[in-house]
């Protein structure tokens, strides 16, 4: 059909993120509107306006703290995401092909799920003390369970025809691993990866709440002892805008890109 070749693939990248920002925009700019009414009804410093904090993070950035602190978060953020990623998806591959590691460390895996970040983040700092090793690895350790579980369903789920299929045509291993393993597997592989940034980019700012020499966490925890929420809310807006980038210029468009082959499945 005309019109399908470069277009379809423009679409399933970049053009899918952005043809759905305009609803997303509208939706924030309501939540701002929101926000405004209800500062505007309970005025005072400890319900400041949008454009307070606006103003209150552009202090921050001409300053050169605020990009200073992102930059520590950040930075402690991806180096725990991709180990626990790397670490998590060999550990889930190895669960989900042999049912005997499963059902030896599946409780081990069940203690992972549930035991509370904030005793994982003190247990580690007792041991190892207030250092960013201790901070990178209590991430880890929490991310790592929630990679392993979803990865480890979605070995479980691949589909046998395409083994038997591998076997007919006597793909090699790697062949094996291009064509039917890994494309089977991304999206659970996206999932893990969704999921746990949602969960990293929290539990990084809580343990630099706890304890390190910088970061959005540690910085909050400075503006509460002072009880200046304007700070604590244009530093969570900064956040917030940081988070907002990755997911529409890195994780949509690779989302879509990667997936492009169910939607031509679909069709």
């Amino acid at each position: 059909m005309p019109g399908r070749g470069p277009a379809a693939a423009t679409g399933s990248g970049w053009g899918t993120a952005w043809r759905a920002l305009p609803l997303e925009l509208i939706s924030l700019l309501l939540l701002l509107g929101v926000w405004q009414v209800l500062a505007t009804l309970f005025p005072g410093r400890l319900f400041p306006t949008p454009i307070a904090v606006a103003l209150e993070l552009w202090q921050h950035l001409t300053e050169g703290k605020l990009l200073a602190d992102l930059g520590k978060t950040l930075s402690r953020a991806f180096v725990a995401f991709g180990i626990a990623m790397l670490l998590g998806t060999a550990i889930g591959i190895a669960f989900g092909r042999s049912r005997l590691l499963d059902r030896l460390f599946s409780s081990w895996v069940v203690i992972g799920l549930n035991l509370p970040a904030i005793v994982i983040a003190i247990v580690l700092y007792i041991w190892l003390g207030l250092n960013e090793f201790a901070l990178v690895l209590a991430v880890v350790l929490n991310k790592l369970p929630l990679v392993v579980t979803t990865i480890r369903e979605g070995v479980r789920s691949f589909a046998p025809d395409f083994d038997d299929l591998a076997r007919a045509y006597r793909l090699s291993f790697w062949r094996r691993m291009r064509l039917i393993w890994v494309p089977q597997l991304m999206p659970f592989v996206l999932a893990a990866a969704r999921t746990g940034l949602s969960l990293i980019w929290k539990i990084v700012l809580v343990f630099e709440v706890l304890g390190s020499d910088g970061g959005v966490g540690f910085r909050i925890s400075v503006f509460f002892q002072f009880f200046d929420i304007t700070g604590i809310l244009a530093y969570t807006t900064a956040f917030i805008l940081v988070v907002f980038a990755f997911e529409y210029l890195v994780l949509r468009p690779f989302e879509g890109r990667v997936l492009r082959w169910r939607r031509r499945g679909s069709r």
